[in-house]
């Protein structure tokens, strides 16, 4: 089984940028947050289900799921975003082990290891089974604000909602193997970066030459 690395991280905190890096150096990226848009697409797997709990009002002209009319119901309501993580959850995760294993059995595979990126990592048990190891990106919260702001185009009180229904920075540190800092450059990110794979390279082919 290869060796997979989970990436988690607060919102705003550079969790694609990390794994565009990670990418440059040949590693295979499975990113949850990809998955969930595709299967909300139209046509998507999780439409119908949404759909029927949801009502025809959640679902978009096209088709899809209509992201800000959700986003305003699950900060409003505990129990429909319970109802929600409920749909999506166990289709995320079968998806991402689909790829997991079409990445074992594939001769071709020439990354060392799995990036995994999955923003609810730490909140979601039925994700932790799927990494042996966790790798936090961080970033001072003034900086998260802003970075979400900039992206988004949500106000500042809409982002805090966002960041307080998640786990807090404290216990996301505690929890992680390994932690990267985003509060500097770009360079200082990639350098990183770079010492990580190398690190996770090493573990990999440990593991391989030790069954």
């Amino acid at each position: 089984m290869i060796y997979r690395v989970g990436l988690t991280g607060g919102i705003g905190c550079g969790k694609s940028t990390v794994a565009a890096l990670f990418k440059e150096c040949g590693v295979l990226v499975i990113d949850s947050d990809v998955i969930s848009h595709q299967m909300t697409q139209s046509g998507g797997i999780a439409i119908a289900a949404i759909r029927a709990t949801f009502g025809d009002d959640y679902i978009d002209a096209n088709g899809a799921l209509d992201r800000v009319l959700m986003r305003q119901l699950i900060f409003a309501d505990h129990a429909a975003k319970l109802k929600l993580e409920a749909i999506l959850h166990p289709l995320i995760r079968a998806q991402m082990l689909a790829q997991v294993d079409n990445a074992n059995i594939n001769s071709r595979l020439a990354s060392p290891y799995l990036l995994l990126v999955i923003p609810l990592l730490f909140e979601t048990l039925s994700y932790r089974e799927l990494v042996h190891r966790t790798l936090v990106v961080d970033c001072a919260e003034t900086t998260q604000v802003a970075r979400t702001i900039e992206r988004s185009g949500l106000d500042e009180q809409a982002v805090r909602a966002i960041m307080a229904s998640q786990i807090t920075r404290a216990e996301r540190l505690r929890l992680a193997d390994e932690i990267i800092q985003n509060d500097g450059t770009l360079d200082a990110l990639r350098q990183q970066v770079r010492q990580l794979h190398l690190n996770y390279k090493t573990i990999s082919q440990a593991l391989i030459d030790g069954i």
